[in-house]
């Protein structure tokens, strides 16, 4: 009997001679801007993407030109944290080695740019590790950039479990020197035949992998949609450990029922000393268990539900050595961010920027990235990025806290009035850079906000928080089968219509409508809208509202719910 064929990049990632490929070649080729197609998938493990502007790709495929190919790089940035001096470096860096001139803050709590030429990528990189950023990891089917709660005001609690989540985001990462050599010149191994991935392996996990760490009653990192996440719990102010959850994940296919997004199961609570046991028993069991034949099934929500949640959490038990204990109660309540000044324990300010689709450019009357250059200059704490693309000022003490507002209105950074519904929404880059686009998501969903706005005004609902988002294609990277209204880019001009997650993040949403054009789209939610305001129990969400009313079913176990 034949040996099962395995996908495509299994092949890759094994004679990549652990991420190492023929990158350096391809970056030396000036004939093109392109690099092969294997080296593309390689380049992931580094942080980088390879793109083209399709914007502009018919009218050079008439002019007999390639494609306007460009790199998309993505740091790694646990937690999004990074000091003023650092943040220099990045707004440097997109200046003088960008086209795009802006830097993007992304759902995973980090910054990417866009538009790097090929010629331009190794000092990008080297820049970023002057700055001591990377880019490690930060894409490829390995744990990717680990996100927490990084509003600073709440507890010593806070901080405590930042330094878990840094040191979770470290211990993962690859143990090849592919990345040194290639981009930082290190001294090249003679072979990498004894060269050793403890975690991953040879041909590292069989998809991506998220991890996110949530501290309540905050949900803002989304935990439930990560494949692994971990809920603090605290006693009397002092964290004592965590609930684990695993198996969320975003991304499926349109049409293909076999694939869904899925929100984490809860496993139990781990000692905080348990961490690192238990996080590298739930990685190696998706190493080990995961498909690596079909990777439209190859994250670790498709593990679960293939070898069933006792046999897994038995494997996890196993490998970490120890036993879950119950879950504990914790309440998660909100998956925002707190706008304006608030004030920490240790007697700082913190100022949180609403930052439209993460995108950080100077436009007029907004000149968002100069204003933020300008009080980085300044500013001797840190730069927080939220995973709703917004930013926080984080640690002003009281002498600076005037100069630091004066200086954020007079950029544009503050001023804006803005609806409750607006601050908890968020979208995917899509058009024109991301090939998976199917329609636009950056570039349009301002003004799509502007018109449910209008709507929420129409019916005197204004003053409620709902949660859209919306994404150019299924992948899901705005999380949007999490959200009260989740738009999916089906066509040009084109979405999927979803309604009815929880408001907190601990129920997924369910199509409604297929193939829909904005018109249809805005009459849909006009309607419920209206309903809402009139129907609606005290202090019940739009999405808990949509569901009670019948207008979609709750989905309880997303392989069977999401698309029955």
């Amino acid at each position: 009997m034949s040996e099962q064929k395995l996908a495509a990049n299994e092949y890759i990632k094994a004679r990549s001679r652990h991420l190492r490929g023929t990158i350096e070649e391809g970056l030396a080729n000036s004939v093109t801007g392109a690099i092969s197609d294997d080296d593309t998938q390689v380049l992931k493990f580094h942080g980088t993407y390879m793109q083209d502007d399709r914007d502009v790709r018919n009218e050079r495929k008439e002019q007999k030109l390639e494609p306007l190919y460009s790199f998309m790089l993505r740091a790694r940035v646990p937690g999004g944290v990074c000091s003023a001096e650092q943040w220099l470096a990045v707004d440097d860096i997109s200046r003088q080695l960008t086209t795009s001139n802006s830097i993007r803050l992304t759902t995973r709590q980090t910054f990417q740019y866009h538009g790097i030429p090929k010629r331009n990528l190794k000092e990008l990189v080297q820049s970023l590790d002057r700055a001591t950023l990377d880019a490690i990891a930060a894409c490829g089917d390995v744990n990717r950039n680990v996100m927490c709660n990084p509003n600073p005001v709440q507890s010593d609690l806070h901080a405590e479990v930042y330094e878990i989540a840094k040191h979770l985001s470290e211990h993962m990462l690859p143990h090849t020197q592919a990345y040194a050599e290639i981009w930082l010149d290190k001294e090249k191994l003679l072979s990498t035949e004894e060269e050793v991935e403890p975690i991953y392996g040879d041909t590292y996990l069989p998809r991506k992998f998220k991890m996110a760490v949530a501290i309540p009653p905050d949900n803002d990192v989304d935990v439930y949609t990560n494949d692994f996440g971990l809920i603090a719990v605290a006693e009397n102010g002092q964290l004592v450990g965590f609930n684990l959850t695993a198996g969320g994940g975003m991304g499926s296919t349109h049409g293909e029922v076999e694939t869904f997004p899925r929100l984490a199961d809860d496993f139990g609570f781990i000692n905080k000393e348990d961490v690192i046991k238990f996080a590298e028993a739930v990685v190696t069991t998706q190493r080990d268990w995961g498909n690596r034949v079909n990777r439209k099934r190859a994250r670790l929500k498709y593990t679960i539900v293939d070898h069933g949640y006792e046999a897994f959490k038995a494997e996890v038990e196993k490998r970490a050595g120890v036993k879950f204990q119950p879950k504990r109660d914790v309440i998660l309540q909100d998956r925002g961010d707190r706008f304006g000044w608030v004030k920490g324990i240790d007697d700082q300010w913190h100022l949180t920027f609403f930052i439209e689709c993460g995108r950080i450019k100077d436009e007029p009357g907004k000149m968002l990235q100069t204003g933020l250059r300008e009080i980085a200059k300044v500013h001797q704490g840190d730069f927080r990025m939220t995973a709703n693309q917004n930013m926080i000022i984080a640690g002003v003490p009281e002498s600076e806290k005037d100069r630091i507002e004066a200086m954020a209105r007079q950029y544009g950074l503050l001023g804006d009035v803005l609806t409750t519904t607006r601050e908890h929404s968020i979208a995917c880059v899509a058009l024109p850079t991301c090939p998976l686009a199917m329609a636009e998501s950056e570039r349009y969903f301002p003004e799509f906000m502007t018109k449910v706005e209008a709507l929420q005004a129409k019916h005197g609902i204004s003053e409620l928080p709902i949660v859209v988002r919306m994404t150019g294609c299924p992948n899901g990277c705005a999380r949007p089968f999490a959200a009260e209204i989740g738009l999916v880019g089906k066509a040009p001009g084109r979405y999927n219509l979803y309604l009815g997650a929880s408001f907190e993040g601990t129920r997924l949403n369910k199509m409604v409508r297929e193939n829909i054009l904005e018109a249809e789209i805005l009459a849909e939610l006009d309607e419920l809208f209206g309903r809402y305001a009139s129907e609606r129990n005290a202090d019940e969400s739009f999405g808990d509202f949509v569901v009670r009313i019948g207008v979609v079913k709750a989905v309880i176990d997303a392989a069977k719910d999401f698309h029955g």
